[in-house]
């Protein structure tokens, strides 16, 4: 027989005494209209002021790494040292191993402004140095391949201490200019690249060493080494003399005599380089 008197109502179903309708143990909750709308943190006008802050703040901070970035690595200049093609690599890597014949070393410029490399053989360029550079380390892995030499270490050791002494011969380079006082318009990048242009004296030496021995490394290198100095003093006479020439100052000048010494000095330097960093490549 039922309690006449429960303790407590009977919520389990729907409906039930105490409880309001259709909210029972066991109901499904009412609809998300019945809720209220939560409220909104970042509505519409706060929500566009903030992206149109994060957008300024983003401009800014662009601007600031371009104006850097262009300062301390002059990314205009380096354009023009890139604009080359098919043609002028092809010339001026024939220049470099056969300069005998060139006759016309001047640049030649417009609206005081030297032309782009494709368009004259003669002006300096970063593409034939660098890429040189990076060939030159993969034919130094070769070259140790081949001799049971290789290891990721002495391919590291070989691009940091090229890397290293072409830094060392740019920054010597800077510092005679300086002290020899030359006004000349050669920049750091000229120097980088007239320094790195005897790569490709090496590549040619250490194949020739890959295929004949040390009897065609020594021979195809000296090749090279004379055709790089022949080659630098032709291009720097140019540079580091027109001062002098303008001036007409006389050739037997003692502040003349330093600037020819310092035109042979680096001229004469190369070939050192070239045999430091590539006779031991070959066995």
């Amino acid at each position: 027989m039922a309690d006449p008197h429960p303790l407590f109502d009977d919520t389990s179903a729907a409906g039930g005494s105490g409880a309001p309708p259709g909210r029972g143990y066991g109901a499904p909750p009412p609809a998300a209209s019945q809720y209220p709308p939560p409220a909104s943190f970042l509505g519409e006008p706060v929500s566009s002021l903030a992206m149109a802050y994060g957008t300024s703040l983003a401009s800014q901070g662009r601007d600031i790494v371009d104006r850097n970035i262009d300062r301390l690595v002059p990314v205009g200049r380096l354009k023009y040292y890139f604009a080359v093609d098919t043609v002028y690599v092809g010339r001026k890597l024939g220049l470099l191993v056969f300069p005998f014949m060139h006759q016309d070393w001047q640049v030649r410029y417009q609206q005081d402004a030297p032309v782009a490399p494709r368009f004259d053989v003669n002006a300096p360029d970063l593409y034939i140095p660098v890429m040189a550079f990076i060939t030159y380390i993969l034919v130094a892995g070769l070259a140790l391949g081949t001799q049971n030499r290789f290891s990721p270490d002495s391919l590291g050791l070989q691009a940091s201490s090229a890397l290293a002494w072409l830094i060392v011969e740019v920054l010597a380079i800077l510092l005679s200019l300086y002290l020899v006082t030359v006004n000349t318009d050669l920049t750091t990048i000229d120097l980088v690249a007239f320094s790195g242009y005897k790569y490709v004296g090496m590549i040619v030496g250490l194949v020739s060493g890959l295929l004949f021995g040390k009897t065609g490394y020594y021979m195809v290198l000296g090749w090279c080494c004379i055709s790089i100095f022949v080659f630098m003093i032709r291009t720097l006479r140019l540079k580091i003399l027109s001062e002098a020439a303008a001036e007409g100052v006389l050739v037997r000048g003692a502040k003349n005599q330093l600037r020819m010494y310092l035109t042979m000095a680096i001229a004469a330097v190369q070939p050192l380089f070239m045999y430091w960093l590539t006779y031991h490549l070959i066995r």
